[in-house]
């Protein structure tokens, strides 16, 4: 006869890579999130915290079902943050990067597959010369802003629409060399009302999606916001295949 009756959750391992701190919102949001994930959708995470300056290590992520790049910028150390984006990305581990995760991971694609190795983080190193990310006109701390969402695009299928509000809490955006990372295949899928980007996914990968807006501050945390779900499911998946892997 076969056993009909429910199967536990699977368990995935999540790294959340970023620089834990009391004092960063979305830090102390992530217990109750993850609680909510397990409850309400029995989407059950195991997350460990990963140092910037520990997430260099040549192993720091692997292993990992998902790796999630949080806010908290500037890192400790940015070389480990964009070490951990580049593992998630070549080995296609389910990937989400929020607001300081967004602006490296294209700082990341910039540097590693566009090959323009002197762009940088303004924040970062106010004194280069050529910037990727650069403060933005206004700044988005506290504010609620209108993203619209391209079709066909991971993020419509994660989001469900069009259009979105959202949440930020961030000064410094991409502006340079966004056609060049365009036609290296990264693509940016949603826009403030200004047409500046705010959403960027890579075709191709399993699941690797970076917004400048902060999910995690949807609502009080007990509902997850759809983007964060969706990487819940991504990395419950990985560990799914993982395990079917032969030895």
């Amino acid at each position: 006869m076969t056993n009909t009756a429910a199967q536990p959750d699977r368990t995935a391992r999540v790294a959340l890579v970023g620089d834990r701190s009391p004092n960063v919102v979305s830090h102390t949001r992530l217990p109750l999130i993850l609680d909510a994930l397990a409850e309400r959708d029995r989407l059950v995470l195991d997350a460990y915290w990963i140092p910037s300056e520990d997430a260099g290590a040549e192993d720091a992520v692997r292993g990992f079902d998902a790796v999630w790049v949080l806010p908290g910028s500037p890192y400790r150390s940015e070389a480990g943050v964009l070490s951990a984006i580049r593992t998630a990305r070549v080995e296609g581990i389910p990937f989400l990067g929020t607001c300081g995760g967004f602006q490296h991971a294209l700082l990341e694609y910039a540097c590693d597959v566009c090959g323009l190795t002197r762009v940088a983080h303004a924040e970062n190193d106010p004194g280069a010369e050529d910037f990727l990310i650069e403060p933005l006109a206004c700044s988005l701390v506290g504010h609620e802003a209108v993203v619209t969402i391209a079709p066909d695009s991971l993020a419509e299928s994660v989001i469900g629409s069009e259009r979105t509000v959202e949440r930020y809490f961030c000064s410094y955006g991409p502006s340079r060399h966004l056609d060049t990372l365009r036609a290296h295949g990264l693509r940016f899928t949603g826009h403030d009302e200004d047409g500046h980007v705010r959403i960027a996914e890579l075709p191709g990968h399993p699941f690797f999606l970076a917004t400048l807006f902060q999910p995690e501050l949807s609502g009080d945390g007990t509902r997850p916001h759809p983007v964060v779900r969706a990487l819940a499911r991504a990395a419950v998946e990985h560990a799914s295949r993982t395990e079917h892997q032969p030895a």
